[in-house]
């Protein structure tokens, strides 16, 4: 039991941080709920939060981190697809929001002895060293998310829904009659509310730019577009071209607004490189082989890696569809997939 320790859980009001706080009460801490205000509907989230804490008669704090979650996270969005590149904004959420602003409240603010969240990750302190591994849910395993998290971060976090499956997290939640019932699952994107769309935001971001679907190969012009933010690398759907064959995005001029297009076959390639690299922790060899995703939804490709100051060059083993600028790169240890790392993908 962990009496008169405090843990401080980041609470959406959604299922996976309610459970969160109600597991940690059970272990004998004293839980206090927290909550960050990033966009102008985040009040239901504070509210559903609110709810959830008072049903478990604990402490709930809000924070207001609007500027910095615009700032870091909506900027970054914006910015990256203008600049032709696919983003990975919860990543960035994690790195300078929850265990940024809201890490940093509840340790200094709030003092925290802990810091909780909702993610399906495990951190093991292997010979003083704190290390993320997998999830038991397969499904649900979040390391993906968390490689830009640092020794500072690790050594005060924990993750207590790491050895359950999501269908017993849900169980968990009925049993105890939380969260509210109107609570919804978080979004990738929570700056963007439906009905509205990521291509909606962007083109009210952007307007209309008129440019040029040409062929990667021939150089053949097969229509226009109207602007290039609107596609990422790999995407069939939604091209809106007829053609002999199924035609994909397989590069982005943003300087130019031209999207290049191609067979399948053309989308492959076996090298990249990982900039703004980040490490979970210090690792001793520069160049050895590991588990590489360019992308969240893929599965691990075996790759050789060599490390440089600030960025990474990787070479897979077997041709990698769909790499493409600004999604992340992460790596994973080759013999138990724990995380080391990762950075932003660099054609």
């Amino acid at each position: 039991m962990e009496k008169h320790k405090t843990a401080v859980v980041a609470m959406s009001g959604g299922v996976d941080s309610s459970v969160t706080a109600l597991l940690l009460q059970q272990q004998g801490y004293k839980v206090i709920g927290l909550t960050g205000k990033m966009i102008n509907s985040s009040d239901t989230v504070v509210s559903n939060a609110k709810r959830v804490a008072d049903k478990l008669g604990i402490e709930h704090y809000s924070c207001d981190v609007t500027e910095k979650f615009n700032d870091k996270v909506i900027d970054y969005f914006v910015n990256s697809y203008r600049a032709g590149k696919t983003p990975n904004p919860c990543i960035v959420c994690n790195q300078y929001i929850k265990w940024g602003e809201l890490f940093d409240y509840a340790v200094n603010e709030l003092g925290a002895d802990v810091f909780a969240t909702g993610h399906y990750a495990d951190i093991r302190c292997v010979d003083g060293i704190y290390k993320l591994y997998p999830a038991k849910d397969e499904h649900k395993d979040q390391l993906y998310f968390l490689y830009r998290l640092a020794q500072k971060q690790l050594s005060k976090t924990i993750f207590p829904l790491y050895h359950y499956d999501k269908s017993e997290v849900k169980q968990i939640a009925v049993d105890f009659d939380l969260p509210p019932k109107d609570s919804k699952e978080s979004q990738d994107i929570c700056f963007i509310q439906k009905p509205m769309t990521t291509k909606r935001f962007l083109s009210e971001k952007f307007g209309e730019k008129k440019g040029d679907f040409i062929d990667i190969l021939t150089g053949k012009k097969w229509g226009e577009h109207q602007g290039c933010y609107q596609y990422t690398i790999g995407q069939r759907k939604g091209i809106g071209i007829a053609a002999p064959y199924p035609l994909y995005v397989i590069d982005i001029d943003p300087e130019k607004n031209i999207v290049y297009v191609g067979r399948e076959e053309d989308n492959y390639r076996k090298n990249c490189k990982l900039s703004d690299l980040n490490l979970t922790y210090d690792v001793k060899k520069h160049e050895f082989d590991a588990w590489v995703k360019i992308r969240y939804n893929m599965e691990h490709k075996k790759a050789h890696v060599r490390l440089f100051s600030d960025f990474a060059d990787i070479e897979f083993y077997e041709p990698v569809n769909s790499i493409t600028n600004g999604q992340s790169g992460v790596l994973y240890d080759i013999d138990d997939k724990h995380l080391i790392g990762g950075g932003f993908v660099v054609r």
